[in-house]
């Protein structure tokens, strides 16, 4: 049984559980709590993110001791039981105290990325990034439908009882793996090379600004189309939120026909992207759904090209690690965006996220260009993939 597959669906499973509420996050607090301030959505997204940022290389470090499915099967664990106290809680200081939590527990899930690349051979890591990137994409997709769903049929409760059961269901998968002997061997130490470390750097500060710049406009997409179209259906909101994912999938099945554009430059997609911001900032339905379309196709081709760059400067020792290096900065951009849209749409309305999430792209394509677009003979040369406990 290879573990391949086995983990994509606990990677799966994890994103829709976490894709949920995102697009809901300023209607599940006005509705469970009365809180209608988009500042205090804000700060929540941005405390998400911080607790997320710091707990991952901390479980890098604890998977290197215990190994990560050992690790995924206690984290989740505990993850299910703090996702069920919040369905509970009534007070909003403690739902804040409890949901971090969680997500401090969920966080550990993140490992399982680095820990497939082992499994495959170089050749195979764009195809791989590629699948996850559509994972990812959509996971956002069912997750934004199913929270659309629950929120107009149930209690916004039922979502962490929905998320309880995800982690169950992750745990079960890491508990087949273990069981049928699923766990790789310890890969030989390769040593990292200054010159990579600092390549790894600077890959952080490209996607930083690239992540800042995906989520800022993500948190009041759902409150901006029910302005713009006049429909409040929270279902259709999700909907339309998920359209990238659905562009995300196509796309990936258009590069396993073997029409796989070559080459690794991200600026022409970041200005696909930018173009499309713009479209969803004139507020009109029909440049709405255009801009989404090019804003999908934007991020999964950046997306996928800037993380097969990270395990190019990588070695399987080290991926673990590295990722979550990354995953910091990635981490401080979805922060900075979390906390930043709250305070746009209060002072500046609700289509402002989009035209900064513009310039926030147009500062990535140069940052790239400085940082990253150079002669990749700095890069550290990666060893053959070995089966390794991250």
């Amino acid at each position: 049984m290879r573990p391949t597959p086995w983990l994509v669906s606990v990677t799966a499973v994890a994103v829709v559980s976490d894709s949920m509420l995102l697009p809901f996050y300023p209607q599940f607090f006005a509705e469970r709590f009365g809180v209608t301030d988009p500042a205090h959505v804000g700060s929540y997204l941005a405390m998400s993110c911080l607790v997320v940022m710091l707990a991952l290389p901390i479980w890098a470090l604890l998977a290197r001791r215990f190994g990560t499915l050992q690790l995924l099967v206690g984290t989740q664990l505990v993850a299910g039981g703090l996702s069920l106290s919040c369905a509970l809680v009534t007070s909003l200081p403690l739902f804040w105290g409890l949901s971090l939590a969680m997500l401090v527990a969920k966080a550990s899930y993140l490992l399982v990325y680095p820990y497939l690349m082992h499994f495959e051979p170089q050749e195979r890591h764009a195809t791989l990034i590629g699948m996850l990137s559509v994972v990812v994409h959509a996971g956002g997709i069912l997750g934004a439908i199913v929270g659309g769903l629950v929120l107009e049929l149930w209690q916004p409760a039922r979502v962490f009882q929905l998320m309880a059961v995800s982690d169950i269901l992750q745990v079960a998968v890491c508990l087949l793996l273990l069981s049928r002997g699923q766990v790789p061997h310890a890969a030989p130490a390769t040593p990292t090379s200054p010159s990579a470390n600092g390549a790894i750097l600077r890959l952080g500060v490209v996607m930083l600004l690239f992540t800042f710049s995906a989520y800022l406009a993500r948190p009041f997409f759902a409150q901006y189309w029910a302005l713009a179209s006049g429909q409040p259906s929270a279902t259709l909101a999700g909907a339309v939120f998920a359209i990238p994912g659905g562009v995300a999938v196509a796309l990936l099945a258009f590069d396993l026909l073997g029409r796989r554009p070559s080459g690794a430059a991200i600026v022409i997609p970041l200005a696909i992207g930018l173009t499309g911001l713009l479209l969803q900032a004139s507020g009109e339905v029909i440049a709405i759904l255009a801009g989404r379309l090019l804003l999908g196709w934007a991020l999964f081709r950046v997306s996928v090209r800037l993380e097969v760059r990270l395990f190019q400067l990588s070695t399987p020792k080290r991926y673990a690690s590295d990722f979550s290096k990354i995953h910091i900065f990635q981490g401080l951009g979805v922060l900075i965006a979390s906390w930043g849209a709250g305070r746009l749409v209060d002072t500046q309305g609700l289509a402002s996220p989009f035209f900064v999430a513009a310039l926030g792209f147009a500062l990535c394509a140069l940052a790239y260009r400085l940082l990253l677009a150079g002669p990749s003979s700095s890069q550290a040369q990666p060893t053959d993939p070995v089966s390794a406990r991250t």
